[in-house]
């Protein structure tokens, strides 16, 4: 069995992570307080202290409950410094964590509380990944790391920040998300900011099918048109699995695999948040057997107290995964990113089958 350092050498493609929902925790500590923000444990806590709350807040079962912890995170991310300093950390982490390339995404319309202006507040994110890209290929450890910009779907800016994506899409913006609570905010509501999207020939993905069920992946797809789905883990409700072993798609999962609509799975989120039972029972290992177009990713490393490392290496320990099935996961989101064919090409030929092929894949 592939140990958990044979896990972090490998390189790992990470398409589902959000930038408020990454930060270190001694990051969040000190921010908080340089700007006099009140969080939710004792004031002479530590980083470890506060690491614990942000977990154990997140255990609840509740994407709702989830959903509140970055109350604190997003405070400390508004000015420039700030989140530059954020993203450059994020691609430290990264990094050291053996990603080779990463989309993080976030909300700009977020981040707009003391004044900074959409603009602002993305090209402070663009520095920081610079800051940090630039670093890491001095140390001999590249990375690309390029910034998904997400609309909240219980918003009106979808539209705007679609348009953002485009003004900015030479500049390190590879496309566009939505995200927020699924339920009662279907993405049907935000047609015009993916319409307009598909006529710019822009990539987008949608939050999809986590805590709201098939509707929600449905719509995604047929009506708005999403390159990707994020989590898309309720495909399983249309999949049956006969006593004999049998398994029968839906129309629905059917069209998912044979178009092979990626999917952003993000096991120890689906767990906290009441989306999967446990790693052992998350539907990733079924998916991966009907050879769905899985790709294996973090969501929030720091609610979920996780890493590309402690994704893959808890995957091994589930279903016994070996060399060849994280080599399979990472290529498919390689394939899935958004970056241009020629540079996917290269980046899997000449770094990722060389790095799982030195594992014995």
């Amino acid at each position: 069995m592939l140990s958990r350092d044979d896990v972090r050498r490998a390189p790992k493609v990470l398409l589902h992570d959000h930038l408020d929902g990454g930060l270190r925790p001694s990051t969040v500590l000190e921010l908080a307080r340089e700007i006099g923000h009140e969080l939710p444990v004792a004031a002479d806590a530590s980083a470890e202290d506060l690491a614990t709350w942000f977990a154990e807040a997140c255990d609840s079962g509740s994407l709702e409950r989830y959903l509140e912890t970055f109350v604190h995170t997003v405070a400390v991310m508004q000015t420039e410094d700030h989140l530059r300093r954020v993203a450059r950390e994020c691609v430290e982490d990264l990094v050291a964590d053996g990603v080779v390339y990463a989309e993080v995404r976030w909300a700009p319309e977020q981040h707009v509380e003391q004044g900074l202006s959409l603009d602002q507040t993305v090209a402070a994110v663009r520095a920081g990944f610079e800051d940090g890209m630039t670093a890491a290929r001095a140390a001999g450890t590249p990375i690309v790391v390029r910034q998904l910009l997400t609309a909240m779907r219980h918003q009106a800016r979808s539209r705007e920040i679609a348009e953002l994506a485009i003004q900015w899409r030479n500049e390190g913006v590879a496309g566009f998300d939505i995200a927020g609570a699924e339920a009662g905010h279907p993405p049907t509501r935000h047609l015009d900011a993916f319409e307009y999207l598909q006529r710019e020939n822009a990539h987008f993905t949608i939050h999809a099918g986590e805590a709201f069920g098939l509707p929600s992946i449905w719509e995604a797809i047929q009506w708005c048109g999403a390159d990707r789905l994020g989590h898309g883990v309720r495909i399983v409700d249309d999949i049956t699995v006969a006593d004999d072993g049998t398994v029968t798609l839906g129309r629905l999962a059917s069209y998912v695999r044979d178009n092979r609509v990626p999917l952003e799975m993000c096991p120890a989120s689906n767990v906290q948040t009441g989306a999967a039972a446990s790693i052992a029972e998350h539907p990733i290992g079924l998916l991966r057997d009907l050879s769905f177009r899985v790709t294996v990713n973090t969501d929030n490393r720091l609610m979920s107290r996780t890493s590309m490392t402690s994704e893959m290496h808890a995957l091994v320990e589930a279903f016994g995964y070996g060399p060849a099935d994280l080599r399979w996961f990472t290529i498919n989101a390689m394939k899935s990113a958004f970056w241009p064919f020629d540079e996917r090409l290269a980046l899997i030929e000449d770094v990722i089958k060389p790095g799982y092929a030195a594992l014995g894949a």
